[in-house]
């Protein structure tokens, strides 16, 4: 939109940040609003296949849901005997049963354990006992309906209608990170967390889109990175937070930087060390409760537990607790809208308003 973009009850994201006002209150707390962003946003997003490695090999079987408990579609990774990896949807075109509900190897096709329809594992109907005489069959509502696929590294990740390309979407991380061999990016199991918070899930982003909240809520963390130098990049889709490092020897080799943050719309963290990647994937629940997935990929494991991502489940706890307390704030009847510092909530700014451009 031209003059600024429309939020759920008729008022706008100033595109000017020094003129804006946030996001209401209300966009917090109201149960219709969640719902109405759960399907204009996040039905129509890119989200990151967790554990994607487990479908490495010719003959995997990789059941998952889209976005757990916030968009639960039944997916499946599938890789064919020549190695190529899809997204299928999950649900027999028969009667709707779930094809698969458990990781698998070695597997030559796919078998409905209700009445016998075989698929191959490029989605193709293959047969069907017990259905001559029907017309018109086997047609191509038959397949198993594909979903789209993208792939940064070792990530994999699927959408079912985005509102923008994979390519559009992930560019800027492949432009910025192409210094780091991300191919050689190892998933450490032990970096594996989830975390409830009882708060939106756009309070959590907001809280990670600004470097702001630093000195106040993060001490340890504050002392590791050079607080003046931090900036933020917007792109199309996403943000980049740049970080310098106090030290050093805690810095990309050949860099000064201490950690790249990448927010990719509307709920996906990367965040690059000199040690590898850590990702936090926010999911929706309720209105007011929210589940955080980590998960890390290693480099060079001599650099962990050193600098910027060196304790990240103690600045875990510590924006919990910090946005916890936020959504129990906007509760408050005396409390609508703030305002953006320029200087330190580009991020933010630029997130509000590409909710409202999408949730309307």
């Amino acid at each position: 939109m031209q003059d600024g973009d429309v939020c759920h009850d008729g008022r706008v994201i100033d595109p000017d940040i020094r003129s804006a006002r946030t996001l209401p209150a209300s966009f917090y707390r109201d149960p219709a609003v969640f719902e109405q962003v759960r399907e204009r946003v996040f039905a129509r997003s890119w989200q990151l296949v967790l554990d994607a490695e487990q479908a490495g090999q010719p003959g995997s079987l990789l059941p998952f849901s889209f976005l757990g408990d916030c968009v639960d579609e039944p997916l499946l990774l599938a890789r064919d005997e020549s190695g190529t990896l899809r997204a299928l949807s999950n649900v027999c075109t028969h009667r709707g049963n779930l094809l698969c509900t458990k990781a698998e190897t070695c597997a030559a096709h796919l078998r409905c354990r209700y009445h016998g329809r075989r698929f191959a594992l490029d989605g193709r109907f293959l047969s069907m006992p017990e259905f001559e005489g029907v017309r018109d069959f086997p047609s191509r509502a038959d397949d198993l309906p594909r979903v789209q696929l993208g792939q940064l590294g070792p990530l994999v990740f699927a959408a079912l209608e985005p509102a923008v390309s994979f390519e559009e979407w992930i560019a800027p991380v492949r432009k910025q990170m192409a210094f780091l061999p991300l191919e050689k990016l190892v998933p450490d199991a032990s970096g594996s967390r989830t975390y409830q918070v009882a708060a939106s899930w756009a309070l959590y982003c907001d809280n990670y889109l600004e470097g702001f909240h630093v000195p106040y809520v993060h001490a340890a963390l504050a002392k590791t990175i050079d607080y003046g130098t931090y900036r933020t990049e917007l792109f199309g889709w996403s943000s980049l937070q740049v970080a310098e490092a106090a030290a050093a020897a805690d810095a990309f080799e050949g860099s000064s930087l201490a950690a790249c943050y990448f927010f990719l719309f509307p709920n996906t963290m990367l965040n690059f060390y000199p040690w590898g990647l850590s990702i936090n994937v926010v999911v929706p629940l309720a209105v007011d409760r929210t589940r955080i997935v980590y998960r890390a990929l290693v480099l060079d494991p001599a650099k962990r537990g050193r600098g910027a991502g060196g304790d990240l489940d103690r600045v875990e706890h510590e924006d919990e607790e910090i946005v916890e307390q936020v959504q129990r704030g906007v509760r408050s009847r005396l409390y609508d809208r703030g305002r953006y510092s320029p200087a330190r909530e580009a991020g933010v700014h630029h997130f509000h308003r590409l909710l409202t451009r999408l949730a309307g």
